[in-house]
């Protein structure tokens, strides 16, 4: 691990928690045990700490789902392949400070335009990703034609999203558990042909 990976190592979960605003040099200083010096030698400012700690909270907690799903053959064995990740997710981040594309989504939409602009982007990758998976569906017969793909990737991705926001809310995972089963024998159900 060289010292740039370390310092995300250590950083990316502090971000998580206490945000983009709430996360000090002091905070960085004593989680890597570095100098100021030292940290912003390998990032060039905060900014650019924030998004590659972003960036690293991705890789760890949302990046697998992706890989996961482009795995999986079958429109309607993706999305269950999502909801079923889902079920785990809150144990998989809850350490780390919760949902990292929600966390930077509400915390920096005024304050760090460019780590803001970087979690909108990973939304619209989701809700690209889960049209695509619909449309396919579609396609192939799997999923009814009268579906709008736009439409149900928003309600999946808002369930997911609204849930996990919930569950980190109320330290219950059970939000996360319901909205899943959700959209597993309501919306899944209610499309499939």
């Amino acid at each position: 691990m060289n010292t740039s990976e370390f310092i995300l190592d250590k950083v990316a979960p502090i971000f998580n928690k206490q945000g983009y605003i709430g996360t000090s040099l002091t905070d960085m200083t004593n989680a890597t045990g570095m100098t100021k010096g030292a940290i912003y030698c390998n990032f060039s400012n905060k900014e650019d700490l924030a998004l590659q700690s972003f960036q690293h909270n991705i890789n760890l907690a949302i990046t697998p789902l992706f890989q996961l799903v482009a795995a999986t053959e079958g429109s309607l064995n993706k999305l269950y392949a999502i909801t079923k990740y889902q079920r785990s997710y809150y144990d998989l981040v809850k350490d780390r400070g919760g949902c990292p594309m929600l966390r930077a989504g509400v915390d920096t939409k005024f304050i760090n335009p460019p780590l803001f602009k970087a979690a909108q982007k990973l939304s619209q990758k989701f809700t690209s990703g889960l049209t695509h998976i619909i449309s396919d569906g579609i396609a192939k017969n799997e999923i009814q034609q009268n579906i709008d793909p736009v439409k149900y990737a928003k309600i999946i991705l808002s369930l997911i999203e609204g849930s996990s926001l919930l569950a980190f809310t109320h330290n219950d995972q059970s939000y996360i558990t319901n909205a899943m089963e959700f959209i597993d024998n309501s919306l899944i159900e209610s499309i499939k042909k």
